[in-house]
């Protein structure tokens, strides 16, 4: 049996991760007062009263969770690992290969193909194909296919993993559990806008909890890229988190509250119930978001490794207008993760409760903008409650954000909005941009002002022409 294989990185291979880091909410029993006490991971502890509700808190410690997940890639056998550096590792599956075709292959070139390599197509979208050989390890199948005169390109078939007006009278944001959206201005925002159901923000992730009841009333069609047959239901737990920190129903006496009043959730599922999926299938979910309406994507996912079809797929969704929005990872690291580093995707840093750079946050020169991270409540999956930790948890709220400044301004493209979230950002840090914040904190309420001041500026234009044309 073959065991499983290190690469020290020179080139070019991935897994896609769901950023989380950090747990809290671990169910603890009830105190002496009928109060619910919830011990934080720094040994604090927070009580939480029911006040009469059934609240259900999900007992989640998922900087666990990430580790275990990475471990158990670590050790499997199908699964090739690649260090970038002394602690930072990708994977990608191994006999499988990913590949773009310059014209759409014949039956007889597939035919050919397949019996030269001995394996089958797993799945195609368009020109893409991935190939599994029973026999070629990935480099042999790359360097064949390479060899071949209709080839685009041929990479390994990567892993991505998990990357989590008057106030609100929503129960968590009311007890002031919701430390995370006064501290970036979002209540004084909402005075400007709370959101425009026609704007859709797309969460590819794990899918999302289509039965919690701060978010089926949120959610419009979705896509599971894993089943196209299934729903795109969340069996993981991560992709509900996100979701609910961009627009959980708020103001409903329930739950919590999202950053969006009414802008909609268009959940599609690219990661399985074990919280990762491949880079092929994360393509496939943007495309589709893309495809079918989506203003703005959320990626709280990613690795180590650019990947050729990730970056195809991300091209696309800005060539289209389309706002996107991506983790920049849980360890602590320098090392650029993708989709984040791409220069067509805003990357976010997590901030703790005091505006630092969370411990646990990546950082760099490809980092555009910071925003809450640590120990954020939101909803999770079988109708239940969490706080997590993560740049998993940070990009939401600039999603959430950009959903908001759309709705302000329709007409704003893609590159506006995202000018907007970095020039409205407060500095934090080293002054102007740096490595641990990028731009800084992102402000709501300073965001849609410009937002409503573009507005003006427009109508201002458009007056003038009436003027000149009478």
């Amino acid at each position: 049996m073959k065991s499983t294989k290190v690469f020290i990185l020179g080139a070019s291979l991935i897994l896609l991760l769901a950023l989380t880091a950090g747990g809290v909410f671990r169910r603890d029993p009830v105190d002496d007062n009928g109060n619910i006490a919830e011990a934080q991971s720094d040994g604090q502890q927070i009580v939480l009263k029911p006040n009469n509700r059934n609240l259900h808190m999900a007992e989640v410690n998922n900087v666990h969770l990430g580790e275990s997940i990475k471990k158990q890639l670590d050790s499997q056998q199908e699964i090739t690992l690649i260090y970038h550096n002394k602690k930072d590792t990708s994977h990608y599956y191994d006999h499988e290969a990913t590949v773009d075709f310059v014209n759409e292959p014949s039956a007889e070139e597939l035919d050919q193909i397949t019996s030269d390599i001995k394996g089958w197509v797993i799945k195609h979208l368009d020109s893409i194909y991935i190939f599994r050989s029973t026999f070629m390890e990935t480099p042999e199948m790359i360097n064949y296919f390479n060899k071949r005169t209709n080839i685009e390109y041929a990479e390994p078939n990567f892993i991505l993993m998990q990357n989590q007006v008057n106030k609100p009278n929503d129960l968590l944001y009311q007890e002031n559990y919701q430390w995370n959206l006064p501290v970036i201005g979002t209540e004084q925002g909402w005075d400007i806008t709370r959101g425009n159901a026609e704007v859709e923000i797309a969460i590819v992730d794990t899918g999302v909890d289509l039965d919690h009841p701060d978010l089926k009333n949120r959610i419009v069609k979705g896509y599971n890229v894993i089943n196209e047959k299934a729903e795109p239901d969340d069996d993981n737990g991560h992709g509900t988190h996100v979701a609910g920190i961009i627009a959980s129903e708020t103001n409903n006496n329930e739950g919590i509250a999202g950053m969006t009043w009414y802008s909609k959730i268009m959940p599609v599922k690219a990661m399985g119930a074990k919280g990762y999926g491949t880079t092929f299938d994360i393509a496939r979910g943007i495309v589709w978001a893309v495809d079918h309406g989506a203003d703005v994507i959320n990626l709280s996912l990613g690795n180590y490794q650019p990947s050729k079809v990730l970056g195809e797929a991300v091209r696309y969704a800005y060539s289209k207008n389309v706002v996107m929005v991506s983790a920049a990872g849980n360890d602590g690291s320098n090392q650029p993760t993708y989709p984040s580093a791409y220069p067509e995707v805003l990357s976010v840093a997590a901030v703790d409760y005091d505006g630092k750079r969370a411990s646990f946050s990546n950082y760099g020169d490809y980092i555009d903008i910071a925003a809450p991270g640590v120990y954020i409540p939101s909803t999770y999956f079988n109708k239940q409650y969490a706080a997590l930790s993560g740049t998993s948890m940070a990009a939401p709220h600039v999603a959430g954000l950009a959903a908001l400044i759309k709705s302000a301004n329709p007409d704003l493209k893609n590159t506006q909005v995202i000018n907007i979230i970095k020039k409205s950002a407060i500095d934090l840090g080293e002054q102007g941009k740096d490595n641990d914040y990028g731009n800084g904190l992102i402000d709501v309420n300073s965001a849609l002002q410009e937002a409503n001041h573009e507005v003006l500026k427009f109508d201002k234009r458009n007056k003038r022409l009436f003027n000149w044309h009478r």
